[in-house]
Protein backbone atom coordinates (compact mmCIF):
# COMPACT_ATOMS: atom_id res chain seq x y z
CA UNK A 1 0.00 0.00 0.00
CA UNK A 2 2.90 2.40 0.94
CA UNK A 3 4.55 1.16 -2.32
CA UNK A 4 1.16 2.28 -4.40
CA UNK A 5 0.64 4.88 -2.68
CA UNK A 6 4.17 6.70 -3.48
CA UNK A 7 4.07 6.04 -6.97
CA UNK A 8 1.19 7.09 -7.36
CA UNK A 9 2.61 10.54 -6.11
CA UNK A 10 4.80 10.93 -8.60
CA UNK A 11 2.50 10.55 -10.97
CA UNK A 12 1.16 13.29 -9.96
CA UNK A 13 4.52 15.45 -9.51
CA UNK A 14 4.87 14.24 -13.10
CA UNK A 15 1.44 15.79 -13.94
CA UNK A 16 2.15 19.05 -11.95
CA UNK A 17 5.81 19.61 -11.53
CA UNK A 18 8.11 17.85 -14.47
CA UNK A 19 10.96 18.74 -12.90
CA UNK A 20 10.55 17.99 -9.54
CA UNK A 21 9.16 14.55 -10.10
CA UNK A 22 12.06 13.48 -12.38
CA UNK A 23 14.59 14.66 -9.30
CA UNK A 24 12.50 12.42 -6.80
CA UNK A 25 12.69 9.51 -9.79
CA UNK A 26 16.13 10.13 -9.75
CA UNK A 27 16.87 9.72 -6.22
CA UNK A 28 15.25 6.65 -5.72
CA UNK A 29 17.41 5.30 -8.61
CA UNK A 30 20.13 6.68 -6.67
CA UNK A 31 19.61 5.23 -3.52
CA UNK A 32 18.92 1.99 -5.46
CA UNK A 33 22.07 1.73 -6.85
CA UNK A 34 23.54 2.73 -3.67
CA UNK A 35 21.95 -0.50 -1.82
CA UNK A 36 23.17 -2.94 -4.00
CA UNK A 37 27.11 -1.35 -3.75
CA UNK A 38 26.77 -0.95 -0.14
CA UNK A 39 25.85 -4.59 0.43
CA UNK A 40 28.12 -5.56 -1.82
CA UNK A 41 30.72 -4.02 -0.15
CA UNK A 42 29.63 -4.87 3.44
CA UNK A 43 29.93 -8.46 2.74
CA UNK A 44 33.84 -8.39 0.92
CA UNK A 45 34.63 -6.43 4.44
CA UNK A 46 33.29 -9.64 6.47
CA UNK A 47 35.28 -11.57 4.06
CA UNK A 48 38.26 -9.73 4.84
CA UNK A 49 38.32 -9.57 8.46
CA UNK A 50 38.21 -13.31 8.80
CA UNK A 51 40.60 -13.77 6.09
CA UNK A 52 43.24 -10.98 6.78
CA UNK A 53 43.24 -12.15 11.23
CA UNK A 54 40.11 -10.41 12.20
CA UNK A 55 42.05 -7.49 12.02
CA UNK A 56 40.00 -4.10 14.13
CA UNK A 57 40.33 -1.81 10.48
CA UNK A 58 38.45 -4.51 8.42
CA UNK A 59 35.82 -4.52 11.63
CA UNK A 60 35.22 -1.08 11.77
CA UNK A 61 35.01 -0.86 7.87
CA UNK A 62 32.17 -3.35 8.40
CA UNK A 63 30.29 -1.55 10.72
CA UNK A 64 30.76 1.49 8.44
CA UNK A 65 29.57 0.09 5.29
CA UNK A 66 26.58 -1.60 7.19
CA UNK A 67 25.99 2.01 8.34
CA UNK A 68 25.91 2.64 4.59
CA UNK A 69 23.58 0.69 3.66
CA UNK A 70 21.28 1.40 6.21
CA UNK A 71 21.64 5.08 5.04
CA UNK A 72 20.72 4.27 1.67
CA UNK A 73 17.55 2.32 2.48
CA UNK A 74 16.39 4.77 4.61
CA UNK A 75 16.86 7.52 1.96
CA UNK A 76 14.24 5.25 -0.11
CA UNK A 77 10.64 5.87 0.91
CA UNK A 78 9.21 2.97 -1.49
CA UNK A 79 10.41 0.27 0.65
CA UNK A 80 8.46 -2.56 0.67
CA UNK A 81 7.97 -5.41 3.44
CA UNK A 82 10.43 -7.87 1.40
CA UNK A 83 13.13 -5.07 1.36
CA UNK A 84 13.15 -4.25 4.57
CA UNK A 85 13.04 -7.92 5.71
CA UNK A 86 16.23 -9.48 3.53
CA UNK A 87 18.17 -6.10 5.23
CA UNK A 88 17.99 -7.16 8.37
CA UNK A 89 18.72 -10.48 7.28
CA UNK A 90 21.64 -9.63 5.50
CA UNK A 91 22.87 -7.10 8.23
CA UNK A 92 22.18 -10.07 11.29
CA UNK A 93 24.24 -12.25 8.73
CA UNK A 94 27.35 -9.97 8.76
CA UNK A 95 27.36 -9.54 12.45
CA UNK A 96 26.80 -12.72 13.10
CA UNK A 97 29.86 -14.08 10.77
CA UNK A 98 31.90 -11.69 12.47
CA UNK A 99 31.20 -13.07 16.10
CA UNK A 100 32.64 -16.53 15.02
CA UNK A 101 36.01 -17.14 16.73
CA UNK A 102 38.96 -17.01 15.18
CA UNK A 103 39.68 -20.78 14.61
CA UNK A 104 38.55 -22.22 11.09
CA UNK A 105 36.42 -24.54 13.19
CA UNK A 106 34.63 -21.56 14.78
CA UNK A 107 32.72 -21.53 11.83
CA UNK A 108 29.72 -23.60 10.71
CA UNK A 109 30.68 -24.78 8.01
CA UNK A 110 27.31 -24.19 5.27
CA UNK A 111 27.88 -20.85 6.92
CA UNK A 112 29.31 -18.97 3.49
CA UNK A 113 26.43 -20.81 1.49
CA UNK A 114 23.68 -19.22 3.97
CA UNK A 115 26.19 -15.25 3.94
CA UNK A 116 25.88 -15.68 -0.09
CA UNK A 117 21.79 -16.30 0.16
CA UNK A 118 21.21 -13.48 2.30
CA UNK A 119 23.17 -11.07 0.07
CA UNK A 120 21.68 -12.66 -3.05
CA UNK A 121 18.10 -11.86 -1.18
CA UNK A 122 18.70 -8.44 -0.67
CA UNK A 123 20.20 -7.66 -3.83
CA UNK A 124 17.14 -9.67 -5.72
CA UNK A 125 14.63 -7.30 -3.08
CA UNK A 126 16.42 -4.47 -4.30
CA UNK A 127 16.16 -4.90 -7.92
CA UNK A 128 12.58 -5.78 -7.51
CA UNK A 129 11.84 -2.32 -6.30
CA UNK A 130 14.23 -1.24 -9.29
CA UNK A 131 12.87 -3.09 -12.10
CA UNK A 132 14.74 -3.71 -15.41
CA UNK A 133 18.24 -4.60 -15.43
CA UNK A 134 20.18 -0.65 -15.48
CA UNK A 135 23.04 1.20 -16.61
CA UNK A 136 23.38 1.78 -12.83
CA UNK A 137 24.15 -1.36 -11.97
CA UNK A 138 27.29 -1.66 -13.48
CA UNK A 139 29.54 -0.55 -10.12
CA UNK A 140 26.89 -2.98 -8.40
CA UNK A 141 28.23 -6.00 -10.44
CA UNK A 142 31.94 -4.57 -10.24
CA UNK A 143 31.30 -4.78 -6.52
CA UNK A 144 29.72 -8.28 -6.32
CA UNK A 145 32.28 -9.89 -8.51
CA UNK A 146 34.75 -8.56 -5.89
CA UNK A 147 32.78 -10.58 -3.51
CA UNK A 148 32.86 -13.71 -5.61
CA UNK A 149 36.79 -13.05 -5.56
CA UNK A 150 37.17 -12.94 -1.96
CA UNK A 151 35.17 -15.59 -1.01
CA UNK A 152 36.89 -17.67 -3.95
CA UNK A 153 40.33 -16.70 -1.88
CA UNK A 154 39.41 -16.47 1.43
CA UNK A 155 36.08 -19.24 2.23
CA UNK A 156 36.73 -21.27 -0.89
CA UNK A 157 32.86 -20.41 -2.81
CA UNK A 158 30.46 -18.18 -3.30
CA UNK A 159 27.11 -19.24 -4.65
CA UNK A 160 25.43 -16.87 -7.56
CA UNK A 161 21.54 -17.09 -8.01
CA UNK A 162 21.16 -19.81 -10.52
CA UNK A 163 17.96 -19.04 -10.88
CA UNK A 164 18.69 -15.90 -12.50
CA UNK A 165 20.93 -16.77 -15.43
CA UNK A 166 19.89 -13.25 -17.13
CA UNK A 167 20.76 -11.09 -14.46
CA UNK A 168 23.82 -10.28 -12.80
CA UNK A 169 23.48 -11.93 -9.73
CA UNK A 170 23.25 -15.26 -11.83
CA UNK A 171 26.13 -14.60 -13.18
CA UNK A 172 30.07 -14.80 -12.64
CA UNK A 173 33.08 -13.18 -14.47
CA UNK A 174 32.30 -14.99 -17.81
CA UNK A 175 29.49 -12.86 -18.21
CA UNK A 176 30.23 -9.80 -15.98
CA UNK A 177 33.61 -9.07 -17.51
CA UNK A 178 32.04 -8.78 -20.89
CA UNK A 179 29.07 -6.85 -19.98
CA UNK A 180 30.99 -4.53 -18.29
CA UNK A 181 32.91 -4.26 -20.69
CA UNK A 182 30.09 -3.21 -22.85
CA UNK A 183 28.84 -0.84 -20.62
CA UNK A 184 32.23 1.02 -20.80
CA UNK A 185 33.18 0.90 -24.50
CA UNK A 186 29.84 3.65 -24.80
CA UNK A 187 30.94 6.24 -22.39
CA UNK A 188 32.93 9.31 -24.25
CA UNK A 189 36.65 9.28 -22.87
CA UNK A 190 37.45 12.11 -25.07
CA UNK A 191 35.04 14.14 -23.46
CA UNK A 192 35.35 13.39 -19.72
CA UNK A 193 39.06 12.86 -18.66
CA UNK A 194 37.32 10.73 -15.39
CA UNK A 195 36.18 8.40 -17.68
CA UNK A 196 39.35 7.57 -19.66
CA UNK A 197 40.46 7.21 -15.56
CA UNK A 198 37.53 4.63 -15.01
CA UNK A 199 38.31 2.51 -17.97
CA UNK A 200 42.14 2.63 -17.59
CA UNK A 201 41.02 1.34 -13.60
CA UNK A 202 39.11 -1.17 -15.09
CA UNK A 203 41.73 -2.88 -17.41
CA UNK A 204 43.79 -3.21 -14.50
CA UNK A 205 41.21 -4.83 -12.27
CA UNK A 206 39.53 -7.60 -15.30
CA UNK A 207 42.65 -8.98 -15.53
CA UNK A 208 42.25 -10.34 -11.97
CA UNK A 209 38.59 -10.78 -12.28
CA UNK A 210 39.37 -12.85 -15.33
CA UNK A 211 41.32 -15.16 -13.47
CA UNK A 212 38.71 -16.18 -10.94
CA UNK A 213 38.61 -19.71 -12.76
CA UNK A 214 34.69 -19.55 -11.51
CA UNK A 215 34.18 -22.82 -14.04
CA UNK A 216 36.69 -25.15 -11.76
CA UNK A 217 36.52 -26.69 -8.60
CA UNK A 218 40.06 -26.58 -7.80
CA UNK A 219 39.81 -23.00 -6.12
CA UNK A 220 43.04 -22.67 -8.07
CA UNK A 221 43.12 -19.16 -10.26
CA UNK A 222 42.96 -19.43 -13.77
CA UNK A 223 47.27 -18.84 -14.21
CA UNK A 224 48.06 -20.65 -11.06
CA UNK A 225 49.05 -17.03 -9.90
CA UNK A 226 47.92 -16.68 -6.19
CA UNK A 227 44.64 -14.62 -5.56
CA UNK A 228 44.67 -10.91 -4.74
CA UNK A 229 42.03 -10.80 -2.90
CA UNK A 230 43.62 -7.35 -0.72
CA UNK A 231 44.34 -5.59 -4.58
CA UNK A 232 41.06 -6.37 -5.90
CA UNK A 233 38.94 -5.18 -2.95
CA UNK A 234 40.93 -1.81 -3.40
CA UNK A 235 40.24 -1.36 -7.20
CA UNK A 236 36.62 -2.58 -7.11
CA UNK A 237 36.15 0.16 -4.60
CA UNK A 238 37.81 2.76 -6.27
CA UNK A 239 36.11 2.36 -9.63
CA UNK A 240 32.50 2.32 -8.35
CA UNK A 241 32.95 5.60 -6.49
CA UNK A 242 34.83 6.94 -9.63
CA UNK A 243 31.63 5.48 -11.18
CA UNK A 244 29.07 7.17 -8.65
CA UNK A 245 31.42 10.36 -9.37
CA UNK A 246 30.10 10.73 -12.72
CA UNK A 247 26.46 10.12 -12.01
CA UNK A 248 24.45 13.33 -12.13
Amino acid sequence: MKQRKWIAMLMLLACWFPGLASNAQAQELNALERMQIHANRATSSLLLYRGEGFQKAHLQRLESDIQALDTALRSFPSANAELLAQHAELTAKLREGAAFGYQEDDMPWGWPLQMSKALRDFLTAVRSQQGADMKAELPAKVEYLAVQYLSRAYVGSFETAREQPETYLGQDERSLVPSIDEQLSQLDSAANPAVAQLKTRWEFLKVALEDMNSGNNSFNTASGRPFAPITVDRHARSLSNQWMALSP
